[in-house]
Parts: C-alpha cells; sequence; structure tokens
C-alpha cells in the first residue's frame, strides 16, 4: 500500500464544499489535484490555494489522469451524471449526501461503480461523526447489550437558509427529508444495524412561500425488534442545539443572538436574490465555516439498549448503566471529519469498504420516499432495498 496522499478531484465548490474545506486542508491524506465548477470565479480561487487544475466541466475532470478519486459536491440532482461519469473514468467517488434524488438514479449509480469496480461512498453525513461512531464501537463491543430503542430529535432553521428554486421543489430533491433527514436516518441506521423494515410517518408543509416538506416524525421499526423514531422540524423556532449544550451543528459554539438571523435575512427578498444571496456561501465568494471546539451533531439523539442509555453529545457519549453514569469522550483532534478521510483511504488504499457504501445510500435514500409515501397516503410502508452495517453483516 503506498503512503502517497489520495489525489482528489472536486466537483462542485459550493457549500458542500466549503464545509469539507477545513478537513481537505488540515488532512495530509488527501491532496487537491483539480475542481470543476461553473463559476471561474471558484476555479481561480482553487487554482490558487491548491494548485492543479480547474475544469469547467465534470467530464473534464473525470478523465484528468491526475486524478484518481472524485469527490462530488454538486446539487442532488447532479449527482447521478457526475457519479456515472467518475465510474466510466475508473474514479473512486465520494458523493455528498443524499446518494441521488430518485431510487431509479440510485440504482443506476450503484451498478456504475460496481461494473467499474470502483468504491462509492456517501457522505459526508452526521452518520460519520465521531460521538455516533463511538456509540456504535460501544455497542459492538456488546457492553450495552443489544439496541432497544433510538430517539432523534433537531430542531433547526433550515429552511429559511438562503435557497435556489429548485431546493424548494421536493421533486428536485428540496426540502427537508433529503438534504436533512438522511442525516438522521443514517445515523439511526447506523446505530440500530442498518436493516429497517416499516416506516410510518406524517409530514409538515406549513409555509405556502417555501412549498416544500419543512418538517417530519417518523416511526421506523429494525429486524430484530429495535425501534427508532425520527423528529425534524426546519421552520427555525426552537432551536433543539439548546439541548446540546448549546454547540451548533458544526460544532462551533452557538450564541443566543444568532436566534431569529436565518428568516431576517430573508425579509424582502424575491427568488433571484435569494439565489444570489445563497452564492455567498460558495468558495471564492464568501465567508468560511468558523473553526469548531466540538465535533459535529445532529441534535439530541438517545439509544436504549439492554444494559445502559447512551446520550450522544458533541463530546463524546453519555452512558446510563444499570448502577452508574459515565461520560466516554471522543477526542477532538487537528482534523475535522476525519473519519470521512479514514473511509476514503481505506476504501482507496486498502479496498475496505465502509458501512456508508452506495448501496447504504441507497437505503437511506429509500426511507426518504418510505416517509413520504406514508404521510401521503396514512400507511405504513415496507422497506426492501435495505442493506446491514459491515459488523451486523459479518455477525449474521
Amino acid at each position: 500500500m503506498t503512503s502517497d496522499p489520495i489525489r482528489l478531484g472536486v466537483a462542485g465548490l459550493g457549500r458542500a464544499f466549503m464545509l469539507m474545506l477545513p478537513t481537505f486542508r488540515a488532512d495530509p491524506r488527501v491532496r487537491l489535484v483539480a475542481a470543476a465548477a461553473p463559476r471561474e470565479e471558484s476555479r481561480t480561487a482553487f487554482e490558487a490555494e491548491f494548485g492543479g487544475t480547474g475544469h469547467a466541466s465534470v467530464d473534464d475532470l473525470a478523465a484528468d489522469p491526475e486524478v484518481e478519486a472524485i469527490y462530488v459536491a454538486t446539487p442532488h440532482q447532479m449527482h447521478a451524471d457526475h457519479v456515472a461519469a467518475a465510474a466510466r473514468h475508473g474514479k473512486h467517488i465520494l458523493v455528498d449526501k443524499p446518494l441521488a434524488v430518485s431510487l431509479e438514479d440510485a440504482d443506476a449509480m450503484v451498478a456504475a461503480a460496481e461494473t467499474a469496480g470502483v468504491h462509492l461512498i456517501v457522505g459526508p453525513s452526521h452518520s460519520f461523526d465521531a460521538p455516533v461512531a463511538l456509540a456504535r464501537r460501544m455497542i459492538d463491543s456488546g457492553e450495552v447489550g443489544a439496541v432497544r430503542m433510538v430517539q432523534a430529535f433537531n430542531y433547526t432553521d433550515f429552511l429559511y437558509r438562503p435557497r435556489r428554486p429548485e431546493e424548494l421543489r421536493t421533486e428536485e430533491g428540496g426540502g427537508v427529508l433529503f438534504s436533512q433527514g438522511v442525516h438522521q436516518i443514517d445515523i439511526v441506521r447506523l446505530l440500530c444495524g442498518g436493516m429497517a423494515n416499516r416506516i410510518t410517518a406524517m409530514t409538515g408543509a406549513w409555509d405556502p412561500a417555501r412549498p416544500t416538506e419543512g418538517a417530519y416524525a417518523a416511526l421506523m421499526s429494525f429486524e430484530g425488534g429495535a425501534f427508532a423514531t425520527l423528529t425534524y422540524s426546519g421552520y427555525a423556532h426552537f432551536d433543539s442545539d439548546i439541548w446540546m449544550d448549546d454547540v451548533a451543528e458544526l460544532g462551533g459554539e452557538k450564541s443566543p443572538s444568532s436566534y431569529g438571523k436565518a428568516r431576517r435575512a430573508l425579509e424582502g427578498l424575491d427568488a433571484e436574490a435569494e439565489a444570489r444571496l445563497k452564492t455567498t456561501r460558495t468558495y471564492g465568494a464568501g465567508s468560511e465555516p468558523a473553526k469548531a471546539d466540538h465535533h459535529e451533531h445532529f441534535g439530541p439523539i438517545i439509544v436504549s439498549c439492554d444494559r445502559a442509555d447512551l446520550r450522544l453529545t458533541p463530546d463524546g457519549v453519555e452512558v446510563f448503566g444499570d448502577f452508574d453514569r459515565r461520560f466516554v469522550e471522543a477526542p477532538l483532534g487537528p482534523v475535522p471529519r476525519k473519519t470521512v478521510i479514514d473511509a476514503l483511504l481505506a476504501a482507496v488504499r486498502e479496498d475496505v469498504a465502509p458501512a456508508q457504501t452506495g448501496r447504504w445510500g441507497r437505503a437511506s435514500l429509500e426511507v426518504c420516499h418510505a416517509i413520504l409515501r406514508s404521510a401521503e397516503t396514512g400507511a405504513a410502508v415496507d422497506l426492501t432495498r435495505q442493506c446491514g452495517t459491515i459488523q451486523e453483516e459479518e455477525h449474521a
């Protein structure tokens, strides 16, 4: 196995790339060698910071011989075409969540990667967060017993952050399910072993000016008898970060003065002005995420097991056992999202896949669609495309 850094190309230099930027800068195991973006300003900024080549198209990026793996960070509806291009040229792929918008596209993406013999990893999602990984290791060790129930809960201002018009249309991957719900689904599936079998859900679309799902509540059951409740609201009223020690989703300290900031920023803006505002959050055009003093998180999560309840926090896992209560720290190192690069390195250099493969991403996408279908029909929806974690599959 070579110790050389992975030569990574990036498709898309928007918000998703901005959130990975601190990781790419801090982790010497990855070297950014090329990028594709439609905005010349972003390509120029990339070349100035990282060198390499700025391409105007993802096809050109995929054909670049300097690139051995590609991070697909383009809008949801473009993932299928861009993953296909990377696979055609034999590049390993890290594709930002969700894998796709439609299950048909997800099927095609999984098939393209498997036919090409390349790894397809879906992430980063919050299932890669270090406290989630720590909780999963505790479960795998057997020390807390079997998982019986999970409660996942998150209230944010997601729907009132700057959006392009398609991000407010469900059929194009807009709303909270595909962008936010998939985080929560990924976490819960990872903690419960992956093999969900049924969903019952309701959704809320309560703002006619932003006509897509802004909230949902779901009950998900798993093979083996575990079940989970998932609740999410992106309507910018209650903020569940107050139950995460006032730590924001990206790991920074949260100031009370930020309350209402998202809604205020949109006052008086039409769709065109709002889309322009979103461009200020892209590479080469706007401010970067603040340095994090904690791990990222996705709201309060409680895992009930036979011998303990686990509370995930931005700094680790609090264990409530039969007779004692203790805290297990997840140390914060110099590289944020290190677990994502760990997974990419293992796949590219050692041919070892993480739990979050293309098939895993397709399974989480199936849950998103099942929530929408259950909410529409009022009936439970059976799941047929699920896959387990590697650990669960090895123990089966």
